[in-house]
């Protein structure tokens, strides 16, 4: 990679709009704009995650593999965030959606069936990786939107859905590694 940025700012964007990689300057509420910045988002949680998770090797060696296999989500993330900059850019493949499902069934196959509704939380790691796959449908819903006025091409939607369900299935995986119940969700009582 030869292009560096040696300038942070620019001042281009201080009217309100900014540039995409293929020169077009769009408003900073643009669609495609509120997709990237959503993608951004969740990498950001999501290398929280994989913060805490690190943290975490060396007293449950066994978060190791969930790491391995979401320490390359971050890069991919940042792929997606390139095919919205530039349209024209593929960077993201089928093989990556396969890796995902490959860990998915895995993972399943530990965890058993689930029985009941779940709730977020049990420890933090746990919250945290619950934050990353709202965000992952929260980046979802705003590709669509984008995808509504603007066609996109290539797999990032089905790569950031299934990338929602590891993430759910992560949060699980977690709590049965981290040896913490799962809050089940417990319908309001009716009234009388």
């Amino acid at each position: 990679m030869g292009f560096r940025l040696s300038k942070i700012y620019t001042r281009t964007g201080d009217k309100g709009e900014t540039g995409l990689g293929d020169g077009r300057r769009v408003p900073k509420d643009h669609p495609r704009i509120e997709a990237i910045g959503e993608v951004d988002t969740l990498n950001s949680q999501l290398g929280l995650l994989l913060a805490g998770l690190e943290g975490l090797v060396g007293a449950v060696p066994a978060m190791q593999d969930i790491i391995d296999v979401l320490g390359p989500c971050q890069h991919r993330l940042f792929d997606l965030g390139g095919e919205l900059a530039m349209p024209e850019y593929q960077a993201l493949n089928a093989q990556e959606i396969e890796r995902l499902e490959a860990a998915i069934d895995l993972w399943n196959e530990e965890l058993g069936p689930l029985e009941n509704f779940i709730l977020p939380g049990g420890s933090a790691l746990i919250a945290q990786a619950h934050v990353c796959r709202s965000l992952a449908r929260t980046a979802e819903r705003r590709c669509q939107q984008l995808n509504a006025i603007e066609p996109l091409a290539g797999v990032g939607l089905a790569y950031i859905n299934r990338l929602s369900d590891l993430l759910f299935v992560a949060a699980r995986l977690i709590a049965r590694r981290q040896d913490v119940g799962e809050i089940l969700w417990q319908a309001a009582k009716k009234p009388e």
